[in-house]
């Protein structure tokens, strides 16, 4: 079978179809290639950086009346569900996500273009006080080039989600996928072509570390967007410190999800299946590690086993029933796996899972079923490094005070869960709690007016909601002197 063509998209046009340097795109779902992708290096990257660049000079889109760049943005999420079949099925291939959970990737990231279709005309300024005669007051004026580097886990939402505050705000985007999930930047690229988006304001390079490398070094790209793993969001922040750029950063995450005695059990059970195994754990904000009050630890357990027992949720990505689909690549595979015989050799009891199925006309894909393991101790590797993958340790605590040490034991500072009825124990814990989303009887809820940072080594930088026009943007702030009077004079006098 001939392999997908997938090609670099700059100036409103695919580019680079004659590259001779390409890299085969594997279905997570069978481990078989089914794309061959253009390798972007420094001379791809310059290319689309430099179009970026003039479309911004050239202020078709810089310029453009913040209501029609609303316009622009909100067309764009009506055209993306108009082709909600398409970009889901082209989403589960490349990143093998259960159609079901891509399909509604794509909902929400056309909700996300109307969200931020509402920016452009949110008045970003300030006038402040001042003495007769003065006039002092603040804007905040976009980036001229921001370069967007995007994972694997959500490819067609984090397209849409890391390029749509800044090209709200007026900046241009290059923007580079994961070299695991390709196809969807592209997708979106050619949708803001045809919502309206000017030719160079979203361009995409594809490519690996080495390409991201080249981006995050370009001179005339003025910020970085990164979401990814600690470990090279560090060395994306190193490199770009070298030249003062704007760096955002999203980084990893090993949440802490903490039920109390007096919880609503069935409730919290159900919110521990979704937030450890959706994506097959393949989220940063997954509560993997699972903090269980004493009294009520071994029937949750029992209530967790039983619902992973009974759900029959591994399955073919193109099922409509399908829940967890496989992990991403081989190499995520192998690192799963490693970290499951981990836990075991740590001394952590395995009681869900841990294996691989055996899928039918899937039998090569990458799946892992959604593996528990309890009596874990908080010092174990398995409870302090994001595995990202279907995996979830159980702990014991048995008072909130061991409940807020195990939970703030670690380096990250993404997010946490609350379990309780006592609503003031609820605004206790979350009060000594070193994560930058909490969430109390309720998991994983993001909505894109509700702002979120992570704490720790999960990142830098306000993400969605009006917050995120900081993040996005530079302040600049002009003080007018209509006195007629000269407010400094030399030499000065004493």
């Amino acid at each position: 079978m001939d392999l997908v063509q997938i090609n670099h998209f700059i100036g409103g046009q695919e580019v680079g179809v004659d590259a001779t340097s390409r890299f085969e795109t594997i279905n997570p779902s069978n481990g078989k290639a089914y794309a061959s992708v253009a390798h972007g290096d420094a001379s791809d990257v310059d290319t689309a950086v430099a179009n970026c660049a003039q479309t911004f000079a050239e202020g078709a889109w810089s310029k453009m009346p913040p209501a029609e760049r609303s316009a622009v943005l909100s067309k764009i999420g009506d055209i993306i569900l108009t082709r909600i079949n398409f970009l889901a099925l082209l989403e589960s291939r490349d990143s093998g996500k259960p159609i079901i959970n891509a399909r509604r990737d794509v909902m929400r990231a056309s909700s996300l273009m109307k969200y931020f279709a509402t920016l452009p005309e949110i008045a970003i300024g300030a006038n402040f006080s001042e003495e007769p005669g003065y006039h002092s007051y603040s804007t905040r004026v976009p980036f001229s080039v921001v370069g967007s580097i995007v994972p694997w886990n959500l490819p067609f939402l984090f397209a849409a989600w890391k390029s749509a505050p800044a090209i709200a705000l007026g900046s241009s985007v290059v923007l580079k996928p994961s070299e695991e999930t390709s196809a969807s930047a592209i997708e979106f690229a050619r949708i803001c072509i045809d919502a309206g988006l000017p030719p160079g304001v979203v361009n995409v390079v594809l490519g690996d570390g080495k390409t991201g490398a080249a981006l995050v070094d370009h001179p005339k790209v003025e910020m970085i967007s990164f979401t990814g793993s600690t470990y090279v969001g560090r060395k994306i922040l190193q490199a770009a410190s070298s030249r003062l750029k704007g760096v955002h950063l999203e980084l990893g995450g090993k949440s802490a999800n903490i039920v109390f005695a007096d919880a609503d059990l069935d409730k919290a059970v159900e919110a521990t299946l979704f937030s450890s195994y959706w994506n097959t754990g393949q989220i940063c904000t997954s509560g993997t590690r699972l903090l269980l009050a004493d009294e009520i630890a071994d029937e949750f357990i029992k209530r967790l086993s039983v619902r992973l027992r009974d759900a029959d949720l591994v399955g073919d990505p193109s099922l409509t029933t399908t829940q967890i689909g496989p992990v991403i690549s081989k190499r995520q595979f192998e690192k799963v796996q490693s970290y499951i015989s981990l836990a075991v050799e740590e001394g952590a009891e395995l009681v869900f899972g841990g294996n691989t199925p055996t899928i039918k006309d899937c039998e090569d894909g990458f799946f892992i079923n959604p593996t528990l393991f309890k009596n874990a101790s908080p010092k174990m590797r398995v409870a302090q490094e994001e595995i990202f993958g279907p995996v979830t340790v159980a702990m014991t605590f048995s008072s909130e005070s061991e409940a807020v040490e195990i939970a703030n034991s670690t380096q990250f500072g993404l997010a946490a869960a609350i379990w309780t009825q006592d609503i003031a124990r609820a605004h206790r814990i979350a009060e000594q709690l070193t994560a930058g989303i909490i969430w109390t009887n309720c998991i994983n809820r993001i909505r894109w007016n509700i702002p979120y940072e992570g704490h720790g080594v999960s990142g830098m930088g306000e993400d969605l909601g009006v917050e995120c026009i900081k993040t996005f943007s530079k302040l600049k702030v002009n003080q007018i002197n209509f006195s007629g009077n000269p407010n400094v004079s030399f030499p000065v006098s004493a």
